[in-house]
């Protein structure tokens, strides 16, 4: 393995044309100019320099080592400086959520990189249990979750706060627990867990949601209030899913005596330094949401 310091005073020497002046710009001495050039020569067992009194010349090895060494530090350095960059505007971040707040940020992420165009936004949606997994396992760099990480290699922060909501068709005007057992329920994979937590708090006559007729399901956010708008059934969903849907008029949002709210977490890998264009994104969602 060649000696890096070594060649660099050997390049540095072939540019000068001089000892003493490549001395005084590596602010070595011209002995120690002259040592490295000849660690160098006994390294790669060959002469790399014709020494005529003060003045030198190259030998067949010397150029080639300096064209080929230049080139080599060259690239070093312009290693150096990207690896010492942190753009707060530019690189790549990959991120995952649950669908719901996914309708929100997705379009407002897509905004930031017009605006800056050397960022790039890769977004997934996904349940918590993938998100989980793909922190742990180096997939992606930021995860929006709604329950606290078990995995020891995986910090949540408490983010912002998103309503449930309970959506009816809109010939519903009142969502008595009579209409509600008429209507149905249109699930969905956070369905059960959403419908408990709402209608818990509002309805003493709720169980479980085995309680109600099971009209239909979709893992889809955005096909999720179809059957609703529909009048098949109604269902319990995020406030950003609901604001998303492209037909309103045809579902009606119900804001129960008793509001009930889903914790957004922020989670990110355990002692893991977040770049700068990390923290962009971060600082962002933090102000839409």
């Amino acid at each position: 393995m060649i000696n890096i310091t070594w060649l660099r005073t050997f390049c540095t020497l072939v540019d000068v044309g001089h000892f003493t002046r490549t001395a005084g710009r590596l602010y070595m001495t011209q002995s120690g100019v002259s040592q490295h050039v000849r660690k160098l020569e006994e390294q790669l067992d060959t002469e790399l320099l014709i020494r005529q009194g003060k003045l030198f010349s190259l030998t067949n090895a010397g150029e080639q080592l300096y064209r080929e060494g230049g080139e080599i530090l060259q690239r070093l350095s312009n290693l150096q400086q990207r690896i010492g960059e942190d753009p707060p505007y530019a690189g790549l971040v990959r991120l995952m959520s649950p669908g719901s707040v996914g309708l929100k940020l997705f379009p407002q992420l897509l905004t930031l990189q017009q605006q800056h165009p050397k960022l790039v936004i890769d977004y997934r949606f996904a349940p918590n249990s993938d998100i989980e997994r793909a922190l742990a396992n180096h997939e992606i760099d930021l995860g929006f979750m709604t329950n606290v990480s078990d995995d020891e290699t995986v910090s949540c922060k408490p983010m912002a706060q998103e309503a449930l909501i309970l959506v009816t068709p809109a010939t519903t005007l009142e969502p008595s627990w009579e209409k509600l057992t008429e209507l149905g329920f249109i699930d969905h994979p956070d369905g059960a867990h959403h419908a408990g937590m709402l209608l818990t708090a509002n309805y003493d006559e709720f169980q479980h949601i085995n309680d109600f007729d099971k009209k239909g399901f979709s893992n889809q956010i955005g096909l999720i209030l179809e059957p609703v708008g529909r009048g098949i059934g109604f269902t319990v969903l995020p406030a950003h899913a609901v604001a998303a849907y492209q037909k309103p008029e045809l579902i009606k949002s119900h804001h129960l005596p008793v509001a009930v709210s889903e914790t957004l977490y922020l989670a990110v890998r355990r002692q893991h330094a977040l770049s700068n264009r990390m923290h962009t994104v971060i600082d962002e969602v933090k102000r839409w949401l």
